[in-house]
């Protein structure tokens, strides 16, 4: 796709080229004449996937630059952490903030959360994972307010397999709750119609965005599902490559790349 020409996505079976250095002004200078509304993903897109969630602590000239272009049009945060934790790793005030996958959203038009009745069920299949994963060195259970994850980046690859099949016995125990993942993450939801394309399409109706062109920039495979709600109607960018087709329409090779394209969009829109 030549830079500077967004298009409504990619097809499903297929992954955009990486977007070089020199072209990322261009891609930043369109966007911006667009009057975007920017919603990004937190590991993995702001901050290198470290051992353990703690670790992974945003640069502060990454956090600058978030702040700038705060200042500059709407910023949303969307991540599968939850979201105190989110907001306190990024630490600007006045975003919108969106945990758990957007279960939990902390929006100027007030909080919005989806899947209480299903905490019980979370807590147990914690309690649960908390138990049958004792014995293997490295898996990380994180009980969530709306989800529960268990992280097997330090897991060694011969126990992985034990892990996968520790959570499908802990889904199949709890039928109210639904399996997902991602880059070296297992998670457990609520089985409800909602994920990250919908908190989006939510916060551009709740917020009153319309008039505003939607950008999600995110690493993993839940952010799939917003790249796939704002085909038609905004821009999906992925950072990396997390192992299958995107519907993003561009790609980006690392973080550093993503803060180079938000320096030159806080330029562009500071004129």
């Amino acid at each position: 796709m030549p830079p500077g020409q967004p298009s409504a996505g990619q097809s499903a079976g297929s992954l955009p080229e990486p977007v070089g250095a020199e072209a990322l002004g261009r891609v930043a200078g369109v966007l911006a004449a667009r009057r975007p509304a920017l919603f990004l993903d937190y590991d993995g897109t702001l901050t290198p996937i470290m051992p353990r969630p703690d670790l992974a602590v945003l640069d502060p000239a990454m956090r600058e630059r978030i702040r700038r272009l705060a200042a500059l049009c709407p910023v949303a945060v969307i991540s599968g952490r939850d979201l105190a934790d989110v907001r306190a790793m990024v630490g600007i005030e006045g975003l919108t903030y969106a945990g758990s996958h957007g279960f939990d959203i902390e929006a100027p038009s007030g909080p919005r959360q989806f899947g209480v009745e299903y905490r019980p069920a979370l807590e147990r299949a914690a309690a649960r994972l908390g138990q049958s994963l004792a014995g293997i060195q490295g898996a990380l259970v994180e009980p969530k307010r709306f989800a529960v994850a268990v992280h097997t980046r330090a897991v060694a690859p011969a126990d992985k397999a034990a892990v996968e099949a520790a959570v499908a016995d802990a889904a199949a125990a709890e039928p109210g709750l639904r399996r997902t993942g991602g880059k070296e993450i297992h998670e457990l939801r609520p089985d409800l119609p909602w994920d990250k394309g919908r908190a989006v399409l939510s916060l551009i109706e709740g917020e009153r965005l319309d008039d505003r062109f939607p950008v999600y920039i995110g690493d993993d495979l839940t952010d799939e599902d917003a790249f796939a709600a704002l085909e038609g109607r905004g821009l999906g960018i992925v950072v990396g490559d997390h192992g299958g087709p995107s519907r993003a329409a561009y790609r980006l090779p690392d973080i550093a790349s993503v803060g180079l394209l938000l320096e030159a969009l806080a330029r562009h829109l500071e004129g």
